[in-house]
């Protein structure tokens, strides 16, 4: 396909037709002057998302992204706006979130001289996450260099990618296009994956990791049908920002532990252990080897070859999980009979208490919220508890950060509302994370968006208290800089338009949450919690 020109045909028409072919209905952005000239008679078919800080912009570009599956395009200020997007720039690479990022700089005749708002290295500023990133050396490469960009975001695996734009290219004269189509999925060799069908179908007792993958490659109905075929133990890849199995399921037993000690002894009674759309592992506490039991055969199934080539141990195998995960199904290596493994035991009920517990917080939120609500997750401290209160039981319902840094929160689950304007987001987000993007509130304001901004206060960084103890600190020792005393959400909320309330009573909880869930429109509840 050959896109239309005319006589007076720019570098901004040629973008914003490439814009349309890769379905780029927003622009999600923070303009400054070097971006001006960018918006010259912007087109009504395209509409413009402002957020009020470069962070927010990405993140909101980040869960927009991941919700539609699509390419999703930001607009930043040169330097200075770059740097201020840099944090969420690196969750967006972690999450493997396709994004293309239209950055200013200044005018050409004037970059020899070190001009005020200059990007003196554009290209280098952004990495290394960003998977590429280009400032192209005349005025018409631009709309190819976008055009390049949108395929390389969008092959496997996907991630951020930036190109500068100099101000003063957008009135010159272009070229359009040619439009093509590529295909981002790569089949692993059979050879690989009748081995691991092999071993699958002659091991004892096999156990599934499930990463993020799953989800975001729309494997979900394979693994599931693969896991009860095998009757494999399936634990949740430790830090995985997408949930790829139903945690309700007979066969989950939890998330997988973040240091290596844990998972050998997690995997303790495995001969057999699958990786699907994963790290072989991932790791937040130090430790010694055996990565791994001694004897157990370890095979890895992802799209992230970089992933392939760090794994301490086992067989890798490099392409889509959706496709390998169907090669296995058809295989005709025939599982034997095994019995369905014990699951952990159920956790004790969460009762009501002054303050309420996280516990019971998350427990009651999930006997009342509704199957196809979405979750947007950013509680560092309350995770470990959600993961045993409220489990995730749907393809698409919950996306968090993948990338342990905080401020993806609150404006991720504005750009997954903006993407699923049908369905309820709950945003589960920590006091402190909240600080971090608070603006985000007043995008959800602007575009009436379906949202639930559910606070959940322990006036501090609960996280660190909790890894604290990790490293050895003594029980009850207050760390520096880790107390958040005196922040008012609601406040916070209704400056921005947003109407909320703070809730202390357990006993109040249940009706506040069927309210709150019940209105359409943003709404922000804050819990206090012990």
């Amino acid at each position: 396909m050959t896109l239309s020109s005319s006589p007076a045909f720019t570098v901004r028409d040629a973008v914003y037709e490439v814009l349309r072919a890769f379905g780029g209905t927003r622009i999600f952005g923070n303009p400054g002057s070097t971006e001006l000239p960018m918006f010259r008679n912007f087109p009504a078919d395209i509409e413009y998302v402002l957020g009020l800080q470069e962070s927010v912009v990405v993140a909101m570009a980040d869960g927009y992204a991941q919700a539609t599956r699509r390419v999703a395009f930001v607009n930043l200020h040169s330097a200075a706006g770059v740097g201020n997007g840099m944090g969420t720039i690196y969750t967006a690479f972690k999450n493997r979130t396709p994004m293309v990022i239209i950055a200013g700089q200044q005018a050409r005749p004037i970059l020899p001289f070190d001009p005020f708002l200059a990007s003196e290295e554009a290209a280098n500023l952004p990495r290394p996450y960003v998977k590429w990133s280009v400032e192209p050396a005349r005025a018409e490469d631009v709309p190819l260099a976008i055009a390049t960009a949108c395929h390389r975001a969008l092959q496997a695996p996907c991630g951020p990618v930036l190109v500068s734009v100099p101000v003063d290219d957008w009135d010159q004269p272009a070229l359009p296009v040619p439009m093509r189509t590529t295909s981002s999925r790569i089949m692993a060799e059979p050879e690989a994956v009748a081995a691991m069908a092999q071993a699958l179908a002659t091991c004892e007792r096999p156990a599934f990791i499930a990463g993020a993958e799953i989800d975001r490659g729309q494997a979900w109905d394979e693994f599931v049908e693969l896991a009860e075929r095998h009757q494999a133990r399936v634990f949740a890849a430790a830090q995985s920002s997408r949930c790829a199995f139903p945690e309700d399921h007979p066969l989950y037993m939890g998330v997988l532990a973040s240091g290596p000690e844990g998972v050998v002894s997690d995997l303790a009674e495995c001969d057999f252990v699958a990786v699907i759309g994963g790290a072989v592992f991932t790791y937040h506490i130090d430790g010694q080897p055996p990565y791994i039991r001694p004897g157990t055969q370890v095979f890895q199934i992802t799209e992230d070859a970089p992933s392939a080539a760090r794994a301490a141990v086992g067989y890798s195998l490099v392409g889509s999980v959706r496709l390998a995960l169907r090669q296995l199904l058809d295989h005709p290596a025939a599982p034997p009979a095994r019995p369905t493994p014990a699951r952990p035991p159920l956790p004790p009920v969460a009762e009501p208490s002054s303050p309420m517990t996280v516990a019971y917080a998350l427990q009651t939120l999930k006997e009342v919220r509704r199957p196809g609500d979405i979750i947007v997750e950013e509680a560092p401290s309350a995770r470990p508890v959600m993961q045993v209160y409220l489990p995730m039981v749907a393809p698409d319902s919950y996306y968090a950060m993948a990338s342990g840094g905080l401020g993806f929160g609150i404006a991720a689950a504005v750009g997954v509302a903006m993407a699923r304007p049908e369905q309820k987001v709950i945003a589960l987000i920590g006091d402190g994370s909240f600080m971090y993007s608070p603006q985000a509130v007043w995008n959800a304001v602007q575009e009436d968006l379906d949202i639930l901004f559910l606070i959940v206060n322990n006036r501090r960084y609960g996280a660190m208290d909790r890894f604290g103890k990790v490293l050895g600190f003594p029980e009850g020792e207050v760390l520096p800089g880790t107390q958040l005393p005196g922040l008012d959400f609601v406040s916070l909320a209704k400056g921005q338009g947003c109407a909320g309330e703070r809730l202390e009573d357990a006993s109040q909880l249940r009706e506040a949450l069927q309210r709150a869930l019940a209105m359409r429109g943003p709404y922000l509840l804050e819990l206090v919690v012990a």
